[in-house]
């Protein structure tokens, strides 16, 4: 947090200090571009993490959601439109190596919202989800937990 305001404060010392007579978003953000290279240089010498780094895997996360959410929406409405009887649903487990509690509400929430898959229950320990899927064939669930496993990868890095 401190980065970002240090950096807001860069730019606009950069607008002040520019001899223009009006005040210009191009000259904000050119600010804003000098404040990035000075503290990346400051994070290198002092070891602290850059603030854009999070912001990056952030923008990942919410990637990989909308990505997961397309896909399993018409993986969804496949089973439901074209092939309704065949559907089987079942509980699938998962063990997450996930340890502080908003990363695994983090990553129970991401599930609930994606279609198809229901987190049911949580283990006393909070290292196994019971998940209900729609359509709990062997090749659904591998992509399932595959989804799972990348979710958890994501939520880790925006973690640390």
């Amino acid at each position: 947090m401190a980065q970002v305001v240090l950096n807001l404060f860069i730019a606009l010392i950069w607008v002040l200090l520019v001899d223009e007579d009006q005040v210009t978003l191009s000259t904000f953000f050119k600010g804003y571009l000098i404040g990035l290279v000075v503290l990346y240089i400051i994070h290198l010498f002092l070891g602290n993490e850059f603030y854009l780094k999070k912001l990056i895997t952030i923008t990942k996360l919410i990637l990989l959601f909308n990505y997961e959410l397309i896909t399993s929406s018409f993986s969804t409405m496949q089973h439901i439109l074209f092939t309704p009887n065949s559907v089987k649903p079942g509980v699938v487990t998962y063990d997450t190596s996930l340890s502080k509690p908003w990363q695994i509400t983090s990553l129970i929430m991401l599930i609930i919202l994606t279609p198809g898959s229901v987190v049911l229950r949580l283990s006393h320990d909070n290292k196994r989800l019971f998940i209900h899927t729609l359509h709990a064939t062997e090749t659904e669930n591998i992509k399932l937990l595959k989804s799972i496993k990348r979710y958890e990868r994501v939520i880790k890095e925006v973690g640390y």
